[in-house]
């Protein structure tokens, strides 16, 4: 069974899904409860809405202190990624070994698997089907460069450079703002 709970952050609410094996989504601040728990049901749409339990409270708590500034890690969160390839499974386990201020890109983490530059492009679209942004950061992975690059989280690019200013990694390139949406979300 899959339970879920919104919660409040300096930035906006985010949502955390989870079953007994562990954390299975999790949804970046978005500006209302609302928002939050569509986003998270649009991953675990048989998920009902639960009290969480302590090892998911602490969980919230580190949460909300990393989006107040505060140096987490999440590497001790116990992860249920669901059915994935084996090689997104392994760019999730590189890219969770990042650590706060750390950043990689694409292509280095094709490299540090051992694949060709021409699976950069298999890491980026396993960043963009990341179900648990922030406990495997993938807004650490950048362009080629140093850009920022695609953000697949509300928000887009400029909430992964807000992201990464936040743990005080400067991008070589500043994302430019996505045209207004009616979904806003991620406003800090």
């Amino acid at each position: 069974m899959h339970r879920y709970h919104v919660f409040e952050t300096a930035h906006g609410f985010a949502a955390v899904g989870w079953s007994a094996r562990g954390v299975n989504a999790f949804r970046l601040p978005a500006a209302t409860p609302a928002e939050a728990e569509r986003a998270l049901l649009r991953r675990l749409p048989d998920a009902v809405r639960s009290d969480p339990p302590a090892e998911i409270a602490g969980l919230i708590a580190a949460a909300q202190r990393y989006f107040s500034g505060e140096r987490i890690d999440f590497n001790a969160t116990p992860i249920d990624l669901g059915e994935q390839s084996p090689f997104f499974t392994r760019v999730y386990a590189a890219v969770r070994a990042l650590g706060w201020g750390e950043s990689t890109t694409y292509g280095a983490v094709a490299k540090q698997l051992g694949a060709g530059p021409e699976f950069a492009r298999d890491v980026g679209q396993a960043m963009a089907a990341n179900p648990i942004p922030l406990i495997v950061p993938c807004h650490r992975v950048l362009a080629a460069g140093g850009k920022v690059g695609g953000f697949s989280a509300p928000g887009g690019s400029v909430a992964k450079a807000r992201m990464l200013a936040l743990e005080g990694v400067e991008t070589s390139k500043a994302p430019t703002p996505p045209p207004q949406s009616p979904q806003q979300s991620f406003g800090f």
